[in-house]
Parts: structure tokens; sequence; C-alpha cells
């Protein structure tokens, strides 16, 4: 079952290196990230960290945001995440 699963990640992963790059600047939203686009990027920055380590154009913040309610997402995000582990140790 385990190699199955390997063959399959990898298969993935070697389609996906295929995809073409494009520049980030014609994709960004036209409204800046508020509040829920910070909350979001929160929860998934673990994700948006590690995949940082690996490839230039993925952030863990958006820069594209409004400031205060953006922040105040993020950081709700990022504590959801460690209240969870938080209460599975128990």
């Amino acid at each position: 079952m385990k190699k199955e699963i390997f063959i399959l990640l990898l298969g993935i992963l070697f389609l996906s290196s295929c995809a073409d790059a494009a520049d980030v600047g014609q994709y960004l939203p036209p409204e800046p990230y508020g509040f829920w686009g910070g909350l979001w990027h929160g929860i998934i920055s673990p994700f948006a960290f590690v995949c940082s380590l690996f490839f230039e154009d993925v952030a863990v913040y958006a820069i594209n945001n409004t400031g205060g309610w953006y922040d105040f997402g993020f950081l709700i995000g990022i504590s959801c995440l460690g209240l969870g582990s938080k209460k599975a140790k128990k």
C-alpha cells in the first residue's frame, strides 16, 4: 500500500514539474486581502513556509493586504493551529 502511494506522489510531482511559471504581478487580486484572507493564510502558513524553502514564488505572508485586519486574521489563523495541538496532547 505504501509503495502505491509513493508512486502516485512521485507521478504527481513529476507532472507538476512541467508547469509553466508566470508573472505573479498579473495575478494579484484587484482588492487587497482582508481579514478572511489573513485568517486563511495563517491557517496554511506552516505549509506555505515549507514550500517557500523550495520555491522562490511562494510566500508565507501576502504583500497585497489591508494592514491591521489582515494581520489580525493572520494571527488568529496561526493561533488556531496551536490550540488544536494543545487539545490533542491531553
